[in-house]
């Protein structure tokens, strides 16, 4: 089998002391090996992209901005190539991969307006013969450590508006199909980015804990669950970095009584289900409230049991994968889990006939009755399973989910402008869908949840992701002649 090596000042480097295989995940074969970076490996790629800084911080705006340009109109020239490795990798059906690459790409081309975003303030005569302003500069070698869920989304939603601000970066994918970020390397390459400024290091624990205490590194992003978004933001954070790290979910759809039914199913499904269940902003719970319980999750059961799982290159399918045996029997043990604990179990994805195939397939799973106290509630399952839970009125749904420790995203269906409203006003969630199943903001916005779904003060791409990557300075300036004899008071102006 082929390595997939590192990307390093330019260079493919597959020289490697251990490494790690990568699965097919439709299949349970093993495709490749995944070189695994030592501290040595990381350094030199912190190395070429501090040296790179040197001169690409100092490249005009509009050439950064002309770069960006290129890689957006490659992307878009591979996109099928890309959502190809995607499927292969991570298993996701073919068309979901594609609609991943083009999230990707929006980011892309929000970066191309970077000469705007880059703009600062200036005032002229703040005082008699003085001028103040304010202008933005990027901060240096900045990181990125991506989750396997999308590894060419969200590498994008940050490694593009980096590198726009002047910044160079370090990717560290995730060794499970890491193969996406070399394809998005050799694009920037293609785009004339100059060698240095964005490096690759496959890698585990060792490449990561390498990058957050790198002294040369000044920011690092992260995409991922709690616990380790905690881990990377305060041992980033020591290190005396700045950080915005990430986290999980557990997203809850409202359905009021009076929302159009048979859609509200047929956007939950595709929320709850696709890709497996393998999104930070799938829905995961189903809030019924009052009188629509008994219909929800009697037209829930007739989809669930009817979903298509198999290979991912066949878009016939809903849902390919889980990405390892291990993840599959994970999520197996939250259905026994949840079994166990009293909630009813409608359909059982360990019974689903792919289960048995080879790959790591399992059916969609749905619960009723599902409690609060339950872990299938508590705890985010990051798989083919959706929960209902009951409640008696629109007050004790919002109640449930601010009560819960999670922020991420949420979702209301329903034909009242006025419910809606007050739940957008009231939900203690960081992003929300008014009859929108999955409230991922486009680019020109930032994506970042509340509570344990974030460590960090900012969240990612869009106006939130320039600051991030920007540190201002304030120039106040005066050509007249200064005030003559010593002034020991406060600076005023008038």
């Amino acid at each position: 089998m082929h390595t997939i090596g590192h990307f390093i000042n330019g260079q493919v480097v597959e020289a490697t002391t251990r490494s790690q295989a990568v699965f097919n995940p439709a299949t349970g074969q093993a495709i490749a090996n995944a070189a695994l970076a030592d501290v040595a490996q990381v350094n030199h790629a912190v190395a070429a992209a501090k040296q790179a800084f040197e001169s690409w911080s100092q490249v005009s705006v509009l050439r950064r901005a002309r770069v960006m340009f290129k890689f957006y109109e490659l992307l878009n020239q591979h996109a099928s190539a890309l959502a190809d490795i995607i499927t292969r990798e991570h298993g996701k059906v073919h068309s979901d991969a594609m609609g991943e690459v083009q999230r990707g790409i929006e980011v892309v081309e929000f970066a191309t307006g970077i000469p705007q975003l880059m703009k600062g303030e200036y005032n002229s005569q703040v005082a008699a013969g003085f001028d103040l302003y304010s202008f933005r500069q990027p901060l240096g070698v900045c990181a990125g450590i991506t989750p396997f869920n999308f590894p060419a989304m969200v590498p994008m939603w940050m490694f593009p508006m980096a590198i726009a601000c002047g910044n160079t970066f370090v990717l560290k994918p995730s060794e499970r199909d890491p193969s996406a970020s070399l394809f998005l390397a050799d694009l920037l390459k293609q785009a004339g980015l100059p060698d240095g400024v964005f490096n690759v290091i496959q890698g585990d624990k060792v490449a990561v804990d390498a990058l957050l205490a790198h002294v040369d590194v000044q920011a690092v992003s992260f995409v991922g669950s709690t616990p380790i978004a905690q881990y990377i933001y305060e041992s980033a954070a020591h290190h005396g970095k700045r950080v915005q790290a990430l986290g999980g979910a557990k997203n809850h759809m409202v359905i009021m009584p009076d929302a159009d039914l048979e859609a509200t199913v047929e956007a939950l499904m595709g929320a709850a289900y696709g890709s497996a269940g393998e999104r930070c902003m799938a829905i995961s719970v189903a809030v019924a409230v009052g009188e629509v319980a008994d219909e929800l999750v009697a037209q829930l059961t007739a989809k669930t049991q009817a979903l298509k799982i198999g290979n991912g290159v066949d878009n016939h399918n809903d849902l390919g994968p889980v990405i390892t045996q291990a993840h599959k029997d994970k999520i197996a043990a939250y259905i026994a889990q949840g079994v166990a604990q009293g909630a009813t179990l409608l359909v059982d994805g360990r019974a689903h006939p792919v289960s048995a195939q080879a790959g790591y397939f399992l059916g969609g799973t749905l619960f009723d009755h599902v409690t609060p106290e339950m872990r299938i509630y508590q705890e985010e399952i990051f798989g083919p399973v959706l929960v209902v839970v009951r409640v008696p009125d629109f007050a004790s749904a919002l109640k449930l989910v601010n009560d819960h420790e999670y922020g991420n995203g949420t979702s209301i269906y329903t034909a009242d402008g006025a419910i809606a409203r007050e739940f957008v006003a009231g939900v203690q969630v960081g992003m929300v869908g008014v009859n929108v199943p999955i409230p991922v903001p486009l680019a020109f916005h930032s994506f970042g949840g509340w509570k344990r779904s974030l460590f960090g003060d900012q969240h990612v791409y869009g106006p939130e992701g320039v600051r991030f990557y920007t540190k201002v300075k304030a120039v106040s300036q005066r050509w007249s002649a200064p005030q003559k004899g010593n002034a020991f008071t406060m600076p005023t102006m008038g």
